[in-house]
C-alpha cells in the first residue's frame, strides 16, 4: 500500500527552534536602502481571479511599486510553477525519508537541491529576468544561485555542529536535539568503523533531548573525520557556484557573488 500524502498530517520539525527564538530571518536584517515586499493573498478560498488593480496601492506612502501576476508575464509564471513543483517534490521526499535501496546521503542531497537550492535559483533567475538580462545570463545566474543554495544549507549543517551560539545565533546541536540527520551526521554514519559504535548508537536513537547524551554526541561528532568531509562538500558546491558565475559578464554584482562564495566557506571555519 502506498503512503498517503494528500490530507495526511505531516509532523513539522522546524517549529521547536522557532518557538525558542532561535530562528534566523532575513526580515531581521536592516541595511540602508533595503526595501521590503508584502504579498497580498486572495481573500477568497476558491475563486477565479480575472484581474488585480494595483493603482490604489501605488498611491500609498512608502510604496515604491506594485505588481500582479499579469505584470510578471507567462514565462515568470512558468518558472514559478516549475519551482513550486520541485519544492513540493523535495518536501514529500523529506517527509517520507529514504526509500528502500536509496542511500541516505544521496537522498538528503536531493532534498536540499529540490528545496533550498530551487528557491534561491529561481530568485536569482527572477532578478535577472526583471532586470532585462539576456536569457543566457539569466540561466547562468540560476545555476550559480542553485549551487550557492546547496552550499549555504551545507554550511548551516556544519555550523549547527561546530559553532557556538555567539557565532551562529543558534543553540549548538539543534538538529541533534530534534533527531534530524544532516550532512555531517550522514557522513559519520556512512563511514562508521568499529570505533564509532557509540556515535552510531547516539545518532540512531532519534531525538537527543537528554543534556548529557546530547553533549556526548556533539563532542564525538565535532571530533569525527566526517566534519572535514562535510567541509569538503561545502567547498565543492561553493566552487561550482563560483565557476558558474565566472562565465558571466565581469560586473560589480559578479564580484559581490564571488565574495558570498568565499563567505559561506569561511564562516564555517
Amino acid at each position: 500500500m502506498g503512503v498517503k500524502m494528500v490530507g495526511a498530517r505531516v509532523k513539522r520539525i522546524e517549529d521547536p527552534r522557532l518557538l525558542r527564538g532561535e530562528g534566523a530571518f532575513v526580515d531581521d536584517i536592516h541595511l540602508p536602502g533595503v526595501v521590503h515586499m508584502a504579498v497580498l493573498r486572495s481573500p477568497h478560498a476558491h475563486a477565479r481571479v480575472h484581474s488585480v488593480e494595483v493603482a490604489a496601492a501605488l498611491t500609498m506612502p512608502g510604496v515604491l511599486d506594485a505588481f500582479s501576476a499579469a505584470d510578471l508575464g507567462p514565462e515568470a509564471i512558468r518558472v514559478q510553477a516549475t519551482t513550486f513543483a520541485q519544492l513540493v517534490s523535495g518536501q514529500i521526499a523529506e517527509t517520507l525519508g529514504p526509500q528502500p535501496g536509496q542511500e541516505p546521503l544521496e537522498h538528503y542531497m536531493k532534498v536540499v537541491t529540490d528545496k533550498t537550492a530551487s528557491l534561491i535559483a529561481t530568485s536569482g533567475r527572477f532578478g535577472a529576468m526583471f532586470s532585462d538580462a539576456p536569457e543566457g545570463v539569466a540561466a547562468g545566474i540560476a545555476k550559480a544561485c542553485g549551487a550557492f543554495g546547496v552550499a549555504w544549507q551545507l554550511a548551516d549543517d556544519i555550523l549547527d555542529v561546530a559553532s557556538e551560539t555567539v557565532q551562529s545565533g543558534k543553540t549548538p546541536g539543534t538538529d541533534l536535539h530534534e533527531g534530524v540527520l544532516t550532512l555531517p551526521m550522514l557522513h559519520a554514519l556512512r563511514m562508521a568503523g568499529p570505533g564509532d559504535a557509540r556515535l552510531v548508537e547516539l545518532l540512531s536513537s532519534g531525538k537527543l533531548t537528554d543534556p548529557d547524551l546530547h553533549a556526548e554526541a556533539l563532542g564525538l561528532l565535532r571530533a569525527h573525520p566526517a566534519m572535514e568531509l562535510a567541509r569538503a562538500d561545502l567547498r565543492e558546491w561553493a566552487g561550482v557556484a563560483r565557476q558558474e558565475i565566472m562565465a558571466l559578464p565581469d560586473v560589480p554584482a559578479r564580484a559581490a557573488f564571488e565574495g558570498l562564495c568565499d563567505f559561506v566557506v569561511e564562516r564555517t571555519g
